[in-house]
């Protein structure tokens, strides 16, 4: 069970994630952050998530499982910001569509805690994108390519 999802960035790919742990009685719950207040606004009256945050570090403080469900180009910079905010154990994991950049910007921004990162790549999506397009159903029967590093623990990568 995780106690709480913290979900960096609000769009389909987040909160279709965020919608399928809450279905499957996963998750306690859900606080998100996102630089348009509208998308979490919107998140909150669509049931997706549970608490609108502020800020990044404010959506990452104190949860079990953060999701980064931003830009693949923004993830350095974001990275960098949450770094000293998470949980020692914590799980931190993106939905980014490519991965090379995306563990050299973990590389580069999260040092001692590169090993609480776990990349991720689903091969799902839809042709629409935002919050409002977020499907409970998108990750189903679909595969999730997980791309492991070597700190890694067999634990994270069974969660």
């Amino acid at each position: 069970m995780i106690r709480q999802l913290g979900l960096v960035g609000c769009g389909l790919m987040a909160g279709s994630f965020a919608l399928a742990l809450r279905r499957a009685g996963l998750v306690e719950r859900i606080v998100a952050y996102s630089p348009s207040e509208r998308t979490t606004r919107r998140a909150l009256e669509l049931g997706v998530i549970d608490q609108r945050a502020h800020t990044a570090v404010q959506a990452v403080s104190h949860s079990d499982v953060v999701l980064l469900g931003v830009p693949v180009r923004s993830t350095q910079a974001c990275l960098e910001e949450i770094r000293d905010h998470l949980a020692p154990d914590a799980l931190l994991m993106d939905v980014g569509s490519t991965k090379g950049d995306v563990i050299e910007a973990a590389k580069h921004a999260l040092g001692k805690r590169l090993g609480q990162f776990l990349p991720a790549h689903p091969i799902a999506g839809k042709e629409l994108a935002g919050i409002d397009h977020a499907d409970v159903e998108l990750y189903r029967q679909r595969v999730t390519i997980l791309t492991p590093l070597p700190d890694n623990t067999p634990a994270q990568i069974e969660l």
